[in-house]
């Protein structure tokens, strides 16, 4: 049997060591730290820019944060055990260029090389967004991620409820709300941010009084007014996604000119009797609104759900899907829904696919963005641009 030196010796001997001004150098020509030390060492001091994985999570975790075997690493625990095996198990696992750093983050710290106290949740925090922790996609620096996102919601009704309950749940730290309506008692058959108790009530007020009840890590801004050319960029200014519910043609489509001409994506959903769809229109990188319906059809091809109705379930499981895209945009995680339209069929039980495609005809594009003009749209909502 091995004892615990004969086992380290037996890790310095397969890999490469460097000292802490090597160590620098690397970091410096592009290498990634890994700091393998447990999260309280981790919350006293951390070299700026580096990738925390505790040593115990290191061969679950490593392949989902670092998925790319050929980034080269630079392993730091605090005196520099930990990070000889650690670098001796990621050589085994085929990472091409592991070194651990010989002395550590103490060493580190004492010759007065630059580091920091990382941001970490509060205890409180860690208790309650536990279960994203666990989730290697996630973890502390998605969830801080989360905070720091701004998602705006345009509209608090049934797709907005879901949605906004869903990301206020997940940490996400401010939420805008846009909607001019109040509560009726015919709306809470679906908006179920919404009670009897507030029948009446100004839709953002009973928003932001749920929400916060959810989560008071979460910051709602409440908009009670009618979107129109005049605002529509003011409001979407400094957001990092939007959340469409609206009902309406003009609105969406003055969205997506205000969206193209700031360069913020939009989660779109929309729904009808028991059909229901979700896309993700990112101006930067595919499709958007006017892309997929170039125009407004005729009203009488389009009802609203107050004309045509709509199963009250429906919007609960469009607004989590819109909520699910949101949050991957945000942490940049996984496919999002750009350039793919997913239908639901609640009848059929069935979900579909299609492909979305830039419409060459299409003026309003990101490039073009500085000629696109907001204004109130006209029945058949054509944009407006300034002179080439």
């Amino acid at each position: 049997m091995a004892s615990f030196r004969e086992l380290l010796e037996q890790a310095r001997s397969v890999i490469r060591e460097v000292d802490t001004a090597e160590g620098e150098e690397l970091l410096e020509r592009g290498w990634t730290l890994l700091d393998v030390r447990e999260p309280d060492e981790y919350e006293q001091g951390a070299i700026p820019g580096s990738v925390h994985i505790p040593r115990g999570q290191l061969e679950s975790t490593i392949e989902n944060r670092l998925p790319d075997r050929s980034t080269p690493l630079v392993v730091m625990c605090a005196g520099g055990v930990r990070s000889a095996f650690a670098a001796r198990t990621l050589g085994e696992m085929g990472y091409e260029q592991v070194v651990s750093l010989d002395g550590g983050f103490n060493k580190w710290k004492d010759e007065g090389r630059p580091w920091q106290r990382p941001r970490t949740l509060t205890p409180e925090q860690r208790h309650r967004y536990h279960r994203h922790l666990l989730v290697p996609e996630i973890g502390e620096e998605g969830q801080l991620k989360l905070l720091d996102s701004r998602v705006l919601l345009l509209g608090a009704g049934g797709l907005g409820s879901p949605a906004a309950l869903y990301l206020a749940a997940a940490g996400v730290g401010t939420l805008g709300i846009v909607d001019m309506d109040v509560v009726d008692e015919s709306n809470l058959q679906r908006q179920i941010l919404h009670n009897v108790e507030r029948i009446g009530e100004r839709k953002v007020e009973s928003a932001r009084r749920t929400l916060t009840a959810l989560n008071p890590d979460v910051e709602v801004v409440t908009y009670d007014t009618r979107l129109g050319a005049d605002n529509i960029c003011e409001i979407l200014e400094g957001y990092d996604v939007v959340v469409d519910g609206a009902d309406n043609f003009p609105s969406r489509y003055i969205l997506n000119d205000a969206s193209v001409k700031l360069g913020v994506p939009v989660v779109h959903g929309s729904i009808f009797r028991f059909e229901g769809q979700v896309t993700v229109f990112d101006p930067r990188r595919g499709p958007t609104y006017r892309d997929m319906l170039p125009e407004a059809p005729p009203p009488e091809f389009a009802p609203s759900c107050a004309e045509a109705g709509v199963l009250g379930v429906l919007p609960g499981i469009v607004g989590s899907i819109q909520a699910l895209e949101t949050i991957k945009l945000l942490l940049g995680i996984g496919e999002p829904l750009i350039g793919r339209l997913l239908t639901f069929d609640a009848l059929e039980m069935s979900f579909r696919e299609y492909v979305l495609r830039v419409d060459p005809d299409n003026r309003v594009t990101w490039e073009n963005r500085d000629r696109i003009e907001i204004t109130e749209l006209d029945g058949l909502c054509m944009p407006s641009f300034t002179p080439a």
